[in-house]
């Protein structure tokens, strides 16, 4: 069967199991009858089972039939959650103060469902340690772990070692929260135009923000 089913006179056969606009089923018709059906409901014959013996035909308004899926298509790659894979980089002898500003970002893709891939880079006498960016990507591992797994295990890569996280929420579900949280940012601007309108500005900047790679 092509992606276009046969409709009305494009329907070559001699009898039809006919499905009424209600999907009550009406039996098997010659196709004149079928036909003469279609245009007594102001409706379109449409073939929706091309392979039964006879074919199975509805009575529809094909049209419409078409638009409706098109917007249940559109709707559904709306929705549609794709896999994406962010990369947090990272010093074995990192401070504190960058620690906690890359663990933050970590959070916040964990958050929306992203994979994050962790890369530790030695540099120098540092790849004779390797047991330092173990112990960060441990520590990482542990500071995150209401929000994520280790779902690749640390393993050295040339002068860096790389570790994968995974989140515990899926994408679909980070999504649906987060337009959750969008309505209930403009329900409270619309209740406090100033304040709230200041928040959701703040928000906005913060979500456009990109993790800078040490």
């Amino acid at each position: 069967m092509s992606a276009e089913p046969r409709i009305n006179d494009r329907i070559r056969v001699p009898e039809v199991r006919l499905v009424g606009p209600s999907g009550e089923q009406v039996g098997i018709v010659p196709l004149a009858k079928a036909l003469e059906l279609a245009q007594e409901y102001d409706l379109d014959l449409v073939e929706v089972a091309a392979n039964a013996r006879p074919p199975v035909c509805k009575l529809m308004d094909y049209g419409k039939f078409k638009y409706e899926s098109a917007m249940k298509a559109r709707e559904a790659r709306k929705n549609q959650a794709h896999t994406v894979i962010k990369e947090m980089k990272l010093r074995p002898k990192i401070d504190p103060h960058d620690y906690d500003t890359k663990k933050g970002h970590v959070v916040r893709f964990l958050k929306q469902g992203d994979k994050v891939k962790i890369t530790i880079m030695f540099r120098g006498r540092e790849q004779s340690r390797p047991e330092l960016g173990y112990r960060l990507l441990q520590r990482l591992a542990e500071d995150v772990a209401d929000l994520g797994f280790v779902e690749s295990n640390p393993k050295q890569d040339g002068r860096n070692m790389i570790m994968v996280l995974g989140p515990h929420k899926k994408k679909t579900e980070a999504m649906a929260e987060a337009r959750q949280a969008q309505e209930a940012r403009k329900a409270e601007a619309k209740a406090n135009p100033g304040k709230s309108q200041n928040a959701a500005d703040a928000d906005s900047v913060q979500a456009a923000e990109e993790p800078a790679e040490a």
